[in-house]
């Protein structure tokens, strides 16, 4: 499975492509960022930030889209340009028929660390072992949206399986019908 991670930002919008599936060792294939100017009026950053991730998609051909769940404690003024940035990436994946997931920063760091509190080096220091690379792709969005990736990868496959047992076990569940009898869902009453 080919996994395109987006590390959102307005100024840094960071995006690394990894290859593999849990239980196997996982390939780097690329990491950059997508650049604005804050000096450029809004909405074309946000035109600029959605080609760079329509270029991505079409270079590396993912198989899912993973995006950082954006959150906000105090600074509202900064998160709305992060949130845009996400909603642009699941724009694009829905555009390109993809499977999107959204991950919190703690759930990220606690897949590569082993801890949901670790630093941006601690997170680069990490991709760099899981992936023998010799440095972390730089700058740390890049890494950061690797490392999104590889969370994908590992916990991905996981929350796959469980939503498809979910529907499953939902579609075997008889549901009482009007006349109060019980039916099982998807076969005529």
């Amino acid at each position: 499975m080919r996994v395109l991670g987006v590390d959102p930002g307005l100024t840094r919008c960071g995006i690394g492509v990894v290859d593999g599936a849990p239980g196997t060792p996982l390939v780097f294939v690329a990491a950059g960022v997508v650049r604005t100017s804050p000096d450029a009026p809004h909405e074309l950053r946000l035109l600029q930030i959605d080609r760079g991730i329509e270029e991505w998609i079409e270079q590396y051909r993912p198989d899912a889209i993973a995006v950082e769940r954006v959150f906000a404690k105090h600074n509202l003024e900064s998160v709305t340009g992060t949130t845009q940035a996400a909603g642009l990436a699941m724009l694009a994946a829905a555009r390109h028929q993809l499977p999107v997931a959204l991950h919190t920063p703690s759930e990220i760091k606690a897949a590569i660390t082993g801890s949901g509190t670790a630093g941006k080096q601690q997170v680069g220091t990490m991709v760099a072992r899981v992936l023998r690379l010799a440095a972390a792709p730089a700058p740390a969005d890049a890494a950061d949206a690797v490392a999104l990736a590889i969370c994908h990868v590992w916990r991905g496959a996981a929350v796959n399986r469980y939503a498809e047992a979910a529907a499953r076990a939902a579609a075997a569940r008889p549901v009482p019908n009007r006349g109060g009898r019980a039916r099982k869902i998807g076969r005529p009453a």
